[in-house]
């Protein structure tokens, strides 16, 4: 297949590219049936020549080109109506009827606040010319109405609230939020490149948008939200998010303070959190990429906390000098790995009130977990004289000096 990108240097068409050049050379292997030949790139600095050769050679076309931020109003139908035209004409012209994909936007629906915008009548516009580009070429036509897009490479600044703030958090400026609680819905790039997979592949997620007040099957609509449909008109991305701006600033400035905490949020798979965390992250200048640890240092080696969870723990390293024996404590129902990846060392456990000793021979050539049982005195022994005994350790909650359920007792 080869696949023709307009807009290629903006937001959208860069991540496309680069996802695309994946599946092209055997990286991404999810996408078995997915064969790219060729990626052509068109955007503003290609030539009206390029894009007659795209137009004659290409299997799929992604029409992500728009303007969003112009001078002017005039220039919304200039860019997003008639750049469309060119692309289309192109396509007849050579009776290429290669499945097209449009990039239009909840705007288009006119609803609520939309009813007067400029740019959505333009991306309606748009809309339009392809429907009727469909029914008069028989060509496939997928026209999807995204909602805020966001994830890495969103320019900041620009036409994205939440880039921004990622943006500004992440580089210690100030941020400006005059209504915490507008919601937001928003749609992550990660998830819109597998519908745009899904759609290379001949089934996209087909929906129509029904009127405001209309109710469908018993819900009622606002004009805005996607009703799935096997023969919808429009396309839609299946995942996304809804969340107030006071959230998202929330959640930044939890994952700005990570590096001083040490806490890790909660961020189960396909979350918001998990997604917002990864765009985040992505913002960061190099000088906040790597950020220094406090070690615990004393004649007997260092202790370092690594990261803390609100829900699944605490990880940690240890480091004992040669001969060094560590522990020497039990808990009531704390509990803890033990994970030797560097030296030789011993770890014994008796159990409060008796005399039989568990003992646990670990080294960093064969890497084991070891528990330490609650109700368990333990220690870790350093048996080489020469090298440092390495250990990773996890405990089933964070340490809390005013609860610490720590108490000393030799083996």
């Amino acid at each position: 297949m080869k696949v023709l990108v307009t807009g290629a240097a903006g937001f959208v068409g860069k991540n496309l590219v680069e996802n695309l050049r994946t599946l092209q050379d055997g990286r991404n292997k999810t996408r078995p049936d997915l064969r790219i030949e060729a990626i052509y790139e068109y955007d503003q600095n290609n030539t009206a020549e390029d894009l007659d050769r795209f137009c004659q050679d290409c299997d799929f076309v992604f029409n992500l080109a728009g303007v969003n931020r112009p001078q002017n109003t005039e220039e919304f139908q200039e860019g997003n109506f008639g750049f469309a035209s060119l692309l289309l004409n192109t396509l007849k012209k050579h009776n290429n009827k290669a499945p097209v994909m449009l990039s239009s936007s909840v705007q288009a629906t006119l609803a609520g606040r939309f009813g007067t915008s400029a740019y959505g009548l333009s991306k309606k516009a748009g809309e339009e010319l392809f429907f009727d580009y469909a029914k008069e070429t028989g060509a496939s036509v997928y026209v999807y109405r995204f909602p805020n897009l966001v994830g890495k490479w969103v320019r900041p600044n620009y036409n994205s609230a939440v880039g921004t703030f990622c943006h500004n958090i992440a580089n210690d400026l100030p941020i400006t939020v005059n209504d915490p609680s507008v919601e937001l819905e928003l749609l992550f790039i990660d998830d819109l490149i597998e519908e745009m997979y899904d759609a290379m592949e001949g089934h996209p997620h087909r929906c129509s948008y029904p009127a405001a007040g209309e109710v469908v099957n018993g819900q009622e609509y606002d004009g805005l939200t996607p009703c799935w449909m096997g023969e919808g008109k429009y396309c839609a991305a299946p995942v996304t998010h809804k969340a107030t701006l006071g959230r998202i600033v929330e959640l930044l400035h939890t994952f700005h303070d990570q590096p001083q905490t040490l806490v890790m949020p909660a961020i189960p798979n396909g979350s918001f959190e998990k997604k917002l965390y990864s765009m985040y992250l992505s913002y960061l200048p190099k000088e906040k990429v790597a950020f220094d640890l406090k070690m615990n240092c004393d004649d007997r080696g260092s202790f370092t906390e690594l990261l803390r969870t609100a829900d699944h723990g605490q990880f940690s390293v240890n480091v004992s000098k040669p001969g060094i024996t560590k522990g020497q404590h039990w808990h009531n129902s704390k509990w803890e790995f033990f994970m030797v990846v560097s030296g030789h060392g011993l770890i014994q456990q008796r159990k409060i009130g008796t005399d039989e000793v568990l003992e646990f021979e670990a080294t960093g050539e064969r890497i084991q977990a070891i528990h330490m049982l609650p109700g368990y005195t333990h220690n870790i022994i350093n048996l080489s004289e020469t090298e440092n005994l390495v250990t990773v350790m996890w405990a089933n909650e964070m340490f809390d000096p005013a609860h610490p359920d720590t108490f000393f007792e030799p083996v």
